[in-house]
């Protein structure tokens, strides 16, 4: 692939070398788990390329953050662990430092934007960590976070912009390419850039011709910004919270402008559909973050055809309300579900003849609305909103073909 992002300063290689990364694997040995490599035939059907799966969503915290807490926790020792850690997290960087500074006997704090998803916040908890919320976004909770390491004289772990979080990363890579060793390419989310530095290095160390993509939501291009010299807007309420970062790492940022070939942007709907098609073909959990490498892949079928693909799942922690949400709203797009909107007359009989076409054709109704009021329709007028499933969108088509044929004035409402 031809390099289109920024070259890096001279001696930017040093920041971070496979040596490193080797070593960070043997210091974590055991206490995380060496997750699986797997072939996807199915998705490799659809995208054209050959995908190879690591679901680092089956960490015990469910994501692969831990891998780098550990390592730079155990780089740390002595007093700077004893007096306490606390660091800034949307959630898997939290939930792993929690889990390992309770298997360790060291206290942590960490402090998280009020969105953060409960099941984060409840998860980090239960594994030992003490949460604070404050602010909106990552980095309202990051400058508190810098505050209280002040206040408490406790010691920082940084997310993603420290060296030995990065080498702890790198080791998901280490693994791919000892399970794949013939992997064309790397699709790699992209935050702050902690998880793409450490297996950008380890990999582009032991295939130099590997290609590397990184990966963000369009919603937060912070990286592509810096790299690429954009300036789009860094804001909204992105499924991939997990990779939701205004500010990425200067080391990360550093290391990264040497390494990759690409960063590509993915809309909140691809990383929707991303996240129930792990579902539904691989029945595996992964949140926003953890399912923007395919959905690259998938929004980007050109750049990847016919090449072996290895994307890493690097978490699982979304809470099942907004997967339930996802899940439905990726049934809609798809054509399986709908909501017909009807203009009827306020009638006996009337609504039992449209029920008629949706009997005649087999769709099944799950939900009806009826709006008298608040309509701009005379006063014998209503407007009814039908909740459907169909089988397909061929299906749904022909119903609303039907319905029309019948005189009826139907509109579908639309996501976004």
């Amino acid at each position: 692939m031809n390099t289109t992002v920024s070259t890096a300063a001279p001696g930017v290689s040093a920041l971070l070398t496979l040596a490193d990364i080797r070593a960070a694997a043997e210091r974590i040995a055991g206490s995380v788990v060496r997750t699986t490599t797997e072939h996807s035939r199915t998705l490799s059907a659809i995208t054209g390329a050959e995908i190879w799966l690591k679901f680092e969503n089956l960490q015990f915290t469910a994501a692969y953050k831990e891998r780098g807490a550990l390592n730079a926790m155990l780089l740390l020792g002595g007093e700077k662990c004893n007096r306490g850690l606390i660091a800034a997290s949307a959630g898997n960087h939290a939930q792993g430092l929690s889990y390992h500074g309770t298997r360790l006997g060291v206290p942590v704090t960490i402090v998280m934007p009020r969105t953060t998803p409960t099941v984060k916040v409840m998860q980090t908890e239960s594994v030992g960590g003490q949460v604070v919320l404050h602010g909106e976004t990552f980095d309202e909770a990051y400058a508190y976070a810098r505050q209280l390491e002040e206040e408490l004289g406790l010691t920082f772990v940084h997310p993603f912009d420290d060296p030995h979080v990065a080498a702890g990363q790198g080791t998901v890579a280490l693994e791919m390419l000892e399970d794949v060793p013939d992997l064309d390419m790397l699709v790699i989310p992209i935050g702050g850039g902690g998880l793409a530095s450490g297996m950008g290095t380890a990999a582009r160390a032991l295939k130099p011709d590997i290609g590397l993509v990184g990966v963000q939501a369009e919603l937060f291009p912070s990286m592509y910004d810096k790299l690429k010299g954009k300036s789009l807007p860094c804001a909204g309420d992105t499924l991939a919270e997990g990779i939701a970062v205004k500010e990425p790492g200067e080391f990360t940022s550093a290391v990264l402008a040497g390494l990759l070939d690409d960063i590509v942007l993915v809309s909140e709907a691809q990383l929707e559909g991303a996240v129930a098609l792990l579902l539904q073909i691989e029945k595996t959990v992964a949140e926003g973050a953890g399912a923007a490498g395919l959905a690259a892949v998938l929004a980007n079928p050109d750049m990847f055809r016919g090449r072996k693909v290895g994307i890493p799942i690097t978490g699982g922690n979304i809470d099942t309300r907004l997967l339930a949400n996802v899940l439905l709203r990726d049934l809609a797009r798809s054509g399986r579900l709908a909501r017909l909107r009807l203009t009827l007359q306020d009638r006996p009989g009337a609504l039992f003849k449209v029920m008629e076409e949706f009997n005649r054709l087999n769709v099944n109704i799950i939900e009806i609305w009826h709006q008298r009021i608040f309509t701009h329709l005379p006063a014998k007028g209503l407007i009814t909103d039908i909740e459907c499933e169909a089988r397909d969108k061929d299906q749904l088509d022909a119903l609303v073909a039907a319905l029309r044929a019948k005189g009826y004035a139907v509109s579908q409402v639309e996501l976004n």
